[in-house]
């Protein structure tokens, strides 16, 4: 059994605290910036030749966040008042939507590592029965991140879905036609069946788990491999319409149709590399000796594997777009490359170049430090690829990461850590039963 060790539950408790103090310091300055500080502001950095400043720059009539100033009542965002408004609203938003962006990242992780549970499960894999307890620790974050998610998206509002806004809807032709889908009833409504799914088979998976360990016969295990299966067609369906919902309605005049696909390489890699992360851990505290330098290098594989996945899909989405040249398309890849230069092409080397130089190497799969760094390098890029999926329609070009974008990331950190190891401390780190755990303990590539 993992006991989870009190510096382990401080630390993470301080990361919380932490987190909390420098998120709600940062809501509230922002929150005090008025439409005469955003002038001074303009002006000092006109004076300094331009920066965010110049207007006809960061304004033109191609930019996708036309839709937020019209999210304020104002048709002409460009000159004098009305543009410190602009500017002063896009202030306020940066808090909502740096907490947002690590709520979603986190959640993302554990929904990334219950889609490669599953798959375990319904494909019968014989190496990773091994790691089913972290995996199902992992999840246990599931339930409420997701919730803190939703509470977050509500909360915020028009903050960060200019579709809620009333008076949007009222001037917005485009939104308008999309109302029958965005609209906060169904967006609620589809929330909780999303999370309420994910959350059901989460549960009775781990239960089928937990009481495989002291079953005489496999009917937990058939029965857990049914509900896999089951559970990884509706994650399909639901994680796409998700993903529509929660980020890419962000930018309700831009659509993509493999935007589902591309968030689930980006959640699924990130799931993978934080398994892997965390049995590296467990290992070094001397738990989990059953598993073997073998398992760690499939999960670098895999590492490696769906990195080239999500780049393929990355390319993809930005290559069709680009070329196509659609107005109403290219303007989400027009923002992102002008105004958001290093975080967009950053995480290209981050997500892609970087692991695939680093992992392509089979011996340095096995080396646990290697892996970690290398792990280290993905999760921060895919934190990056988030933040570019929300901050360009919340915040345009006044995007930076400060206070409170890592005051976010400590206060979900340490949520995190301490709900996982929580739940690696209630079951033991070996499933005993599992028919598969005697192939799993003794496998070698």
């Amino acid at each position: 059994m993992y006991t989870f060790s009190n510096r382990l539950k401080l630390a993470s408790i301080i990361l919380i605290i932490l987190g909390v103090v420098g998120w709600g310091y940062s809501y509230m300055n922002a929150h005090n910036t008025t439409v005469e500080d955003v002038k001074v502001m303009l002006a000092e950095e006109a004076s300094h030749g331009g920066g965010h400043g110049d207007a006809a720059e960061s304004h033109d009539a191609g930019d996708e966040h036309q839709a937020d100033a019209t999210a304020h009542g104002d048709a002409d965002a460009h000159n004098g008042d009305d543009h410190a408004e602009h500017v002063m609203h896009q202030i306020h938003n940066r808090p909502y939507s740096a907490l947002y962006v690590a709520a979603f990242f986190f959640m993302m992780i554990a929904l990334g590592t219950l889609a490669f549970y599953a798959i375990q499960y319904a494909s019968q894999a014989g190496w990773s029965p091994v790691l089913f307890r972290v995996m199902e620790a992992i999840t246990y974050y599931l339930l409420p991140g997701g919730l803190i998610v939703i509470a977050i998206a509500l909360w915020a509002g028009d903050h960060l879905f200019i579709w809620m806004d009333p008076e949007v809807v009222a001037h917005d032709k485009i939104i308008q036609g999309k109302s029958g889908f965005l609209n906060k009833t169904g967006f609620i409504i589809r929330a909780f069946i999303f999370l309420g799914g994910w959350s059901l088979y989460r549960y009775f998976s781990r239960k089928f788990s937990i009481a495989q360990d002291t079953a005489d016969d496999n009917r937990n295990f058939k029965k857990n491999f049914r509900i896999s299966a089951g559970f990884l067609v509706f994650y399909i369906y639901t994680e796409s319409m998700m993903s529509w919902d929660w980020i890419m309605s962000v930018d309700p005049h831009w659509f993509s149709t493999l935007f589902g696909w591309y968030v689930f390489a980006s959640m699924f890699v990130s799931g993978i590399t934080t398994i892997a992360m965390i049995t590296i851990y467990l290992k070094s505290r001397g738990y989990l000796e059953f598993v073997n330098d073998s398992h760690l290098h499939d999960l670098a594989k895999y590492m490696f594997g769906f990195s080239i996945f999500w780049t393929y899909l990355w390319f993809s989405q930005f290559m069709l777009i680009w070329y196509a040249n659609i107005p109403e398309e290219v303007t989400y890849f027009i923002t992102r490359i002008e105004h958001y230069k290093l975080p967009f092409f950053g995480m290209l080397v981050m997500n892609f170049v970087f692991p695939f130089l680093v992992l392509m190497n089979s011996d340095y799969k096995r080396i646990p430090w290697f892996v970690v760094c290398a792990g280290i390098v993905i999760l921060a890029g895919h934190y990056i690829d988030v933040f570019n999926m929300i901050m360009p329609a919340t915040v345009g070009d006044r995007w930076f990461i400060g206070l409170p974008e890592i005051s976010a990331i400590l206060l979900f950190m340490g949520l995190f850590i301490l709900i996982v190891f929580y739940a690696l401390s209630k079951a033991p780190l070996k499933v005993k039963r599992n028919p598969f755990i005697k192939e799993s303990e003794y496998f070698h590539y």
